[in-house]
Parts: C-alpha cells; structure tokens; sequence
C-alpha cells in the first residue's frame, strides 16, 4: 500500500523545511531507512531516510521548495503494488520539465509557495537557436521577484510555446528543448523526468552547490553556502556558532566583514546608493500607449492599496552629514580593499535607522487585526530603482549585523535585484524600508508606505549649504557643511507626531555625532 513521506520536524523550535536534494528519483527502489532525501532548516541541515522500503512512486515537493513540517512531500508504495502497475508516475508539476521523445519540455516555474502564475517579459532565445544547460533562456516577471531561467539541459531550443507579455500559471509548459540535431517542432513522445528547470530557478542556493565547494559535510544552510560560493569562501576557514557546530548566515557576514571575499572576487555589485539611472524614454514611444508591464501593473496596485489603507504623514529634518563625509573619505580606500566593496553613505543611514528603531519599536511595527504588532527583528528593506521598475529586498535581522556586514548585505541584495537574482523571501517580511530618492538630486521626497509595515524613510539629496555653527559660548559663525535632509513618512494610525520626532531626532543625532567602528 502507498506510505506518505513526511516534512519531519526536526526539533521543537522548527516549524518548516527546505528540501535542498532529491537522493532518489521518481519510480526508483528505496529500502527501508535508505536516504530519501535532503533537507535544510534553521536550526540543521540532515539526511531523511524512507519509512518503508518500495518504489518512490511520487514526488510531490520539488528541490529548493520550503514546506512546513508534515507535509507530504512523496509517497513510496510497496514492490507487489507498483510491478503490478498500480502507481502513476509524478504528474508534469513534480518533475517538471519532462524529458520527451524529441525533446525536453520547459515549464514556468515556482519561485516561492505564494506564486501560481508569472509573466514571460522576454525570450532570451529563439527558435533554433542552440542552447548550454544553465544558459539564461527567457525572463519572467511575477509578484513577488523578477527572474532569468535558465535552460535545464543543452541542445536546441526547438519551439517556444508562450510568446512573450503572456502570463501562465506555474508548471505551463512554454517551450521545448530538443536534442543537439533534433527537429525545430518535434515535442511528443515519453515522460522520463529531466533536470527541473523549476529547482533550477527556485533553488539556486541548493545543495548542489555545497558539493561544488567541496563543504558538503560542513553543517550549514543552503543561504550560507550561497553566500559562500557567491563570495569564494571556504567554508572550513568559518567557526559555526549554531547548535552541533553549524555555520549560520551571522558567521560566514561576521566572517565577511573581518576577512572580506575571497582571492578570486566577483564583480562587486553597485551600491544601493548609486543604482542604474532610469533611461530616458526612446523618441519612438512619443505619441504610443503602451501597456503597464507586470511589475509596472503590481507597483500601481500596491500603491493605491497603501494609499487607500494608511493615513499618511510626513516629517522632514535636515542632518549635518559633514562627519559622516569626513569619516567615508578617510576610510573608503581602506574598507573598500579589506571587504571587496565600495564604502557608500547607505550603510551609515541604515545603521543609524536601525539604532533609532530599536530604541523606537513603535516606528518598526504593524498594524494587524486592531492589534499593534511590535517585531522581535528589524528586517530593513532597501528600495533599489531597476530600469525597468523599483523592487524592495529585505536584509533580515539587521540589528544583529556588524557595520561592514550590514553594507557587504545591502550590495549583494541591490547587486542581484539589479541581474533578477533575488529569491522571493528576499524581498518579503520586510519591517521599515529605506527609499534613496536623493541620488537623483532632488532635496526630499514623501513616500509612500510600504504595506504592511507602518513607515518609510526617503533620504535627499547631499549637498554643501552655508550653515550658522554655534559654539559652547553661544557664539555664531558661518561655515561650509554637509547637509542632507530625510523625510519619515508613516502611518498616523500607529505612530504620532511625537513618536516620529523622537524617532528622528535619534536617527539625525546618530548620523551627526557618529562614534562607531566600521571595521
């Protein structure tokens, strides 16, 4: 008889797991207490075994999806049952795409458990063109992240079954991969199960890549052998504080902001403060209507939602950015060659923001159910302009990072928002957000509130003004100073005037008198 395979829960704490490695596939022998599959958690990393021995008739979950714990994520049946044809083999969502006869079929796919459908923006790829396996193939758009997906196998792409603009719902097929010689159209024929174009995009942290790195026995998540691999880390080099030795995503940034990448570092990705300038429109467009794009059409919905939702109000104060300035000259050559990233203005605000929010909860809560939800963590969300729209990444528990780990996290998210690198829990569970509507001149902006956190902080412009200095006696003077005003917008359900006055009154009175290490 069928047996169901289970999430296990790993500890009381645990609630949830990633399935980072299938060690079986669907239709293959497993005995009992044989390794079935890998997952990771918070808390460990573990191999599970088969509760019964049979034939893995199904797999429900794929790689790189996270579940919470018992949910079925396969079913094994007995030898007898399954010889005598009385299992089925996965439908095209468990193992997708679907080798067939003449070609191996792509299918959209699920980049986190609350997407169900996303939009082809772009065909990288035309018919006929040859294709490598992890070749970006085509781009796509949900709303949650953007993406490219790339080719689960090489050879020809030989049809494309979903034209670009047109949304389809998860595990679609929109394009067939034939052989290195195959036919352009041929797309029918078995159902042997391929590599999942799905896990490829969904799961690029994967344990695969553990395996790359060589620290496959290291106990670790598969965000920080990400992070590792993304950084030519060697993971042995890294002490694990975690339970049973386990590195966590805080040691290999800690180790980050000591040590900085690798010998062989990648590209550094710009700063949040400097982002790709938007393009100006193309001559051609003048006169045209052209439709909203997905994202274009998802930022308008969010928008008017907030609107609609919070009472807005704002508050501007100007802050003396002259030691700040003084302290990124004197530092920016130095930080930039012991962590492999540019030293820019943002880490500053954000350390400064997160300091005040902690003294300040109510700045860092939400509204739910009549009900004020105060965060145990600071997830601070940095808004990052894309030529093609503005997306928000989150860096969670902010509070816990170092200065240099703090600035290495918002690089590596602005740098793979601006490629579509982000996973969809990078840009979701986000606590106050910093906007950097300054960079393109302006003096101050009023944002609008991210839902559902309660308040947004839009920095301006940095500009050298004529400011009157008053001394200890009362004497003034006239002096050249670093000035740069910050605007809070938020929500009047929750917080009054006199929280966000006290809120950026700390904030300005960090930023001016600044007195940290920055490693």
């Amino acid at each position: 008889m069928p047996t169901e395979v289970v999430m296990p829960q790993m500890g009381e704490s645990i609630f949830e797991g990633t399935i980072t490695k299938w060690l079986k596939k669907a239709g293959d022998p497993v005995e009992k207490d044989e390794p079935l599959f890998e997952i990771s958690t918070d808390k460990v990393d573990a191999e599970i075994p088969s509760p019964v021995a049979g034939v893995l008739s199904e797999i429900k979950v794929r790689e790189g999806a996270t579940v919470e714990i018992n949910t079925v994520v396969a079913v094994v049946t007995e030898r007898g049952e399954a010889e005598a044809g009385k299992w089925s083999a996965p439908p095209q969502a468990e193992s997708a795409p679907q080798q067939v006869a003449a070609g191996t079929e792509v299918v959209m796919p699920q980049l986190g458990e609350s997407i169900f459908e996303g939009t082809i923006t772009k065909w990288l790829k035309k018919a006929g063109d040859a294709v490598e396996k992890d070749e970006p193939l085509f781009e796509i758009s949900t709303d949650k992240v953007d993406a490219e997906i790339p080719a689960p196998v090489a050879g020809v792409l030989s049809e494309i079954k979903v034209g670009e603009g047109a949304t389809v719902e998860i595990d679609t097929v929109v394009a067939v991969i034939g052989g290195a010689c195959s036919a352009a159209g041929s797309t029918s024929g078995g159902n042997a199960p391929a590599v999942t174009a799905a896990a490829q995009a969904a799961a690029p942290e994967a344990a695969s890549l553990a395996a790359e790195n060589g620290d496959e026995r290291l106990r670790s998540s598969p965000l920080v052998r990400r992070i590792a691999k993304d950084n030519n880390l060697d993971l042995g080099r890294i002490a694990g504080t975690g339970s049973a030795g386990r590195i966590t995503k805080d040691d290999v940034l800690r180790y980050l902001s000591e040590h900085g990448p690798g010998s062989e570092v990648p590209t550094a990705p710009l700063p949040p403060s400097q982002p790709v300038p938007l393009a100006a429109p193309a001559p051609t467009l003048a006169g045209q209507v052209v439709p909203l794009s997905r994202m274009r059409s998802i930022i308008a919905q969010r928008m008017v939602e907030s609107v609609a939702i919070s009472p807005h109000v704002y508050t501007v104060y100007k802050v003396d950015m002259t030691r700040i300035m003084r302290l990124r000259e004197r530092e920016k050559s130095s930080f930039e060659q012991k962590h492999g990233i540019k030293l820019t203005y943002m880490p500053f605000i954000a350390a400064a923001a997160v300091e005040a929010l902690r003294k300040f909860p109510v700045v860092n809560a939400s509204l739910q159910n009549a009900a004020i939800h105060y965060h145990a963590n600071v997830n601070l969300g940095i808004a990052v302009a894309l030529e093609w729209g503005l997306i928000v990444p989150v860096i969670k528990q902010a509070e816990a990072l170092s200065f240099a780990a703090l600035a290495w996290a918002m690089a590596d998210l602005a740098g793979r928002a601006r490629s579509k690198k982000l996973l969809p829990e990078e840009v979701a569970g986000g606590t106050f957000t910093l906007t950097n509507s300054g960079v393109f001149g302006g003096e101050f902006g009023t944002p609008i509130v991210n839902q559902p956190e309660t308040a947004i902080l839009a920095i301006g412009g940095l500009k050298k003004e004529a400011v009157v200095l008053t001394d200890a006696e009362g004497n003034d003077t006239i002096a050249i100073r670093s000035m740069q005003h910050f605007c809070l917008g938020f929500d009047h359900r929750t917080i009054d005037g006199a929280d966000s006055g006290k809120f950026m009154s700390a904030f300005k009175k960090t930023l001016e008198n600044w007195d940290k290490e920055i490693g």
